[in-house]
């Protein structure tokens, strides 16, 4: 756990995406324990698992770490299906706020088109299975968000092959639509990339002031 000197009394859990590791969320962790946050930045085997495996085991170990402080979550991607996935099993008494970057709320079509080519599922693990937008998808089985939630979604891309997969503006990888869950208290749409949105300035702020305020600065 990184902590500061003016550390506020609450632990943030920075969950990384797909594919991705810890490393991902260095910045966006500098950035929170700048600002006084307890930040744990946990790396968690993303292709290993299924999703509610990873949920399980990955935001247990966490909460134990955070001490009994208020806890929310910032989370990249698939980061925030996990963290879902576990709230529509537990109730987290010290919950605060969450934050996604870029989640796959309603799935991504590239998931759908591209399942079954040779190696989609190797690289991509029983977890990059679940994200597609039809009947097995985990992220639409999950229903609506039930605690206080503010999602950031890219409209940039790198990746025009993938982006031509996806309908309507996206980051590369989720299309903006998809990020969206019923429920939640605030939206916000940047200029950024899927890949890199979690070390974008302008998001690192958003985030900063959905945790500060409760809302992000339109």
């Amino acid at each position: 756990m990184t902590t500061s000197n003016s550390a506020k009394t609450e632990c943030v859990i920075l969950l990384h995406g797909l594919a991705r590791s810890a490393h991902s969320m260095d910045k966006m962790a500098e950035k929170l324990t700048e600002h006084g946050y307890q930040v744990l930045n946990i790396d968690y085997p993303s292709r290993a698992y299924s999703i509610e495996e990873l949920a399980e085991q990955t935001i247990s170990d966490a909460l134990k770490q955070c001490q009994g402080m208020p806890v929310s979550f910032v989370t990249h991607s698939m980061g925030g299906i996990l963290v879902r996935q576990f709230l529509s099993n537990h109730k987290v008494e010290s919950l605060n706020k969450v934050v996604m970057l870029g989640p796959p709320n309603k799935g991504t079509e590239i998931v759908d088109k591209l399942s079954h080519l040779p190696g989609f599922s190797f690289i991509n693990g029983e977890a990059g299975m679940q994200l597609g937008t039809g009947e097995l998808s985990l992220p639409n089985q999950l229903g609506k968000a039930n605690f206080d939630v503010g999602i950031i979604a890219g409209t940039q891309s790198i990746n025009l092959l993938l982006s031509s997969l996806i309908p309507d503006t996206d980051d590369g990888k989720v299309s903006v639509e998809s990020t969206k869950i019923d429920g939640m208290n605030d939206h916000i749409e940047m200029p950024t990339t899927h890949v890199f949105m979690m070390r974008n300035d302008a998001v690192i702020a958003q985030v900063i002031c959905y945790l500060e305020q409760g809302k992000f600065n339109h």
